[in-house]
């Protein structure tokens, strides 16, 4: 698969989600197997102001390449001059957000409300395309509702403006992420487009991606909620497709010593207040299926400062590697 300069076969990329994957998650995908990785969207109203929110989504590291930067609107000038703020910051690629089915963005006329009127967003594809350099993708769903479904001709007028990759969630916007992704339009799509087709939507394990890839046909993949908090899911994905053996899950001992260096590098990039509060989410994939590993959840929750949250995962390690299991695992390692 081509989108530019970036050829990757069968890729495994990490889904720009708002929130969610910052600088910080984004490196760490990129360590555990991702071969791409998206910005949260960004907003074109926000960016052209100059929102110190938004310029900070728009930062990235050289070990997170490729990337894409994604941008959201309504407002075709807007979205034109945001994308030229985008390149300037140099990502491999500009990606339209046309599939955010949250309310307050639908129902303004940006993500998946885009979908409602495809008008303006011919013209806003189009703008953008000849307006800059690098390469432009698109990411959107099925159509706005199951009665409205519109992807294939969505499909076609993407590429017909020189959109170089479309991924596709496979739900509608009203599902939200309600139902199962219907992944039978996937080989639909490829019988109608000739542009790389990014499949999205309940790949949770490396059995979807199997099948996606050999009995769907699509060129890539995309993962987003299920790697929240199990970064090992791009490597379990990768080993999977290149050996067809699966990964053993890794250990609680594992995961609370990577959930520490991420929450310390979101602490970096956004300093210990904010890198801490936007940490929380995590928790919940990181630290699971353990004894009592619930209430320490909980017991982390109430803080905004690193040292007394070290010192509560310290504690547990601490009560694990006096469990006769771990210590059994520490003597093989």
């Amino acid at each position: 698969m081509l989108i530019g300069n970036t050829n990757i076969e069968k890729g495994v990329f990490l889904a720009p989600m708002d929130d969610v994957t910052d600088s910080s998650f984004r490196t760490i995908s990129k360590r555990f197997g991702a071969d791409v990785v998206y910005s949260e969207f960004i907003s074109s109203e926000g960016l052209i102001r100059d929102a110190k929110k938004s310029i900070r989504k728009i930062l990235f590291t050289d070990a997170e390449r490729p990337i894409g930067i994604q941008i959201v609107g309504h407002n075709i000038e807007s979205m034109l001059k945001a994308a030229k703020i985008a390149e300037s910051y140099a990502p491999e690629f500009i990606d339209i957000n046309c599939g955010c089915p949250a309310r307050k963005v639908a129902n303004r006329g940006s993500g998946v409300g885009l979908l409602r009127d495809l008008p303006t967003l011919k013209q806003m594809v189009d703008s953008i395309v000849k307006s800059v350099s690098l390469p432009v993708t698109l990411k959107t769903r099925l159509g706005w509702d199951d009665k409205n479904i519109n992807i294939i001709e969505v499909a076609k007028m993407c590429e017909d403006l020189g959109v170089q990759a479309l991924t596709l969630h496979c739900r509608t916007g009203q599902q939200g992420y309600k139902g199962n992704a219907d992944w039978s339009w996937i080989p639909k799509l490829k019988e109608n487009v000739n542009i790389p087709i990014i499949a999205n939507g309940d790949i949770i394990k490396p059995q979807d991606a199997e099948y996606l890839f050999n009995t769907m046909g699509c060129d890539a993949i995309m993962i987003g909620r299920a790697a929240i908090g199990n970064p090992w899911l791009f490597q379990k994905i990768k080993h999977y497709l290149l050996t067809g053996e699966l990964l053993a899950d890794v250990n609680i001992l594992e995961r609370i010593n990577t959930c520490i260096e991420h929450l310390k590098m979101s602490i970096e990039f956004k300093g210990e207040w904010a890198g801490v509060i936007e940490f929380r989410k995590y928790y919940a994939g990181y630290l699971r299926e353990e004894r009592h590993i619930a209430q320490v959840r909980n017991d982390l929750m109430p803080f905004t400062e690193l040292a007394p949250i070290l010192e509560i995962l310290d504690e547990y390690t601490q009560s694990l590697l006096c469990d006769e299991k771990y210590n059994h695992y520490l003597s093989e390692a």
